[in-house]
């Protein structure tokens, strides 16, 4: 096995880092004497961002034989138990940096390695390095480095494209002062993101390669990160329930009816497990549930969820068919959590529900409805008044309506929304958190 690491050392420090895409969003600081990790969904751009930012250690003049990568993915590397064989490897190769040099190991999914916490934890304080890790599986940001990693480490997360990113993969330029010209690229960037989705492989490909892969990440997804890192039994259970999930992305769901719903598909599972798998999918940052928002953490653990996924063109390629009312929202969620993981829905003491309330930094908070259209004024008026019940029980002078495309401000008493496209709610969402 020190062989094959020698080998998989010697041929990246021979290439180099491959292509690196497109620049991302996510601005990693680092940290000194912490792990710098990088997690999200699988195939978002996790071990092309770690190219980046090897890179940028090359182009600040760091020697490149002080670089070790290595992708546990590596069939080579099925076998690999140890993983004090990485350094056994890198420093038969290089004896004198042991010590005297910063060495910088960057490690691809590290979460198929058992016990990879304690083995960067003891390279953390025992070698002079700087530690970058990707992972697909969200328990590496909070259970498994919670307990083992003993606050030596940070995390990012990573999230297929924003559309403010997919703009600059297509060349679209961007300024806060648009011109009509450059509002009308914009939109026209839009519908195409609309249909291509944001993983980053996929903007390129036409519509049938596109689901193709789609459809090859849902499978991985499931049986890769999760039957077989959770050993999981009744693999058939876990993906009629991802199905059915994806079939209704924006839709409120309960355990009860969710483990009914298996049983009918005769499935005998238990409760506490298919409550289970809904923490996994989110682990695999796959699917994410948004609880009601309430003072009492019981209460709103009791109610109904509302589920969503990474990506809405994902589900179109997954799902048996979704209203597109359902696939805006749930492209307003991916907005709001890659940039806060505080987000509710609500229900005010008048009855009325409001699809999002989110708290960014310094405890500052967003409501937003969402609605295709407002054509209808028996529509308009409902989406105000419940966002309306929300802001003043809530304190909140502001709220959004985000819809296809239609833009205007709305004066209520005291209280203003701001009635605006989905392209442009996406690109002005960076300025809130």
């Amino acid at each position: 096995m020190i062989d094959t690491l020698k080998e998989i050392i010697l041929d990246f420090q021979e290439r180099g880092p491959r292509d690196q895409g497109f620049p991302r969003a996510l601005a990693i600081r680092v940290v000194p004497n912490k792990a710098t990790i990088c997690i999200g969904v699988r195939r978002c751009g996790k071990s092309t961002y770690l190219f980046q930012i090897m890179q940028k250690l090359l182009d600040h003049k760091v020697a490149i034989e002080n670089i070790i990568y290595i992708n546990f993915f590596d069939d080579r590397l099925h076998n690999l138990k140890d993983l004090d064989l990485v350094n056994e490897a890198y420093f038969s190769i290089y004896p004198n940096k042991k010590n005297n040099e910063k060495v910088y190991y960057f490690l691809d999914e590290l979460q198929v390695i058992t016990n990879w916490e304690a083995f960067v934890d003891r390279v953390m304080r025992t070698e002079n390095s700087e530690i970058y890790i990707s992972g697909s599986s969200a328990q590496m940001l909070a259970k498994e480095i919670a307990t083992q990693m003993r606050g030596r480490a940070l995390s990012w997360e990573l999230f297929p494209f924003s559309f403010s990113e997919f703009l600059k993969a297509k060349g679209v330029e961007q300024s806060k002062n648009r011109s009509t010209k450059m509002r009308l690229l914009i939109q026209k960037a839009f519908e195409e993101y609309w249909e291509v989705g944001s993983f980053p492989e996929t903007l390129f490909l036409d519509e049938y390669l596109r689901r193709k892969i789609h459809q090859e990440y849902f499978q991985a997804i499931l049986f890769r990160d999760l039957v077989e890192r959770h050993d999981i039994s009744h693999p058939k259970a876990l993906l009629d329930l991802a199905y059915r999930l994806v079939d209704n992305v924006a839709c409120l769901y309960s355990i009860n009816k969710l483990t009914n719903y298996l049983k009918s598909q005769g499935h005998r599972v238990p409760k506490a497990k298919v409550g289970q798998y809904l923490e996994w999918f989110e682990d695999a940052y796959f699917l994410f549930s948004v609880h009601l928002f309430d003072a009492s953490l019981s209460r709103s653990k009791a109610n109904p969820k509302k589920i969503y996924c990474v990506d809405h063109a994902f589900v179109r390629s997954i799902s048996s068919g979704i209203l597109v009312g359902h696939l805006l929202e749930n492209m307003v969620f991916i907005a709001l959590r890659r940039t806060t993981s505080d987000i509710w829905y609500c229900r005010t003491q008048d009855g009325y529900e409001v699809d999002f309330l989110a708290e960014f930094a310094k405890r500052k908070r967003m409501l937003v409805q969402v609605c295709g259209n407002l054509k209808d004024a028996k529509t308009e008026e409902r989406e105000i008044r419940a966002l309306v019940s929300a802001m003043e029980e809530h304190n909140i002078e502001n709220g959004s309506i985000v819809t296809f495309n239609e833009s205007k401000t709305i004066k209520h008493g005291d209280r203003t929304i701001l009635v605006q496209p989905i392209w442009r709610f996406l690109l002005n969402l960076s300025d809130v958190g």
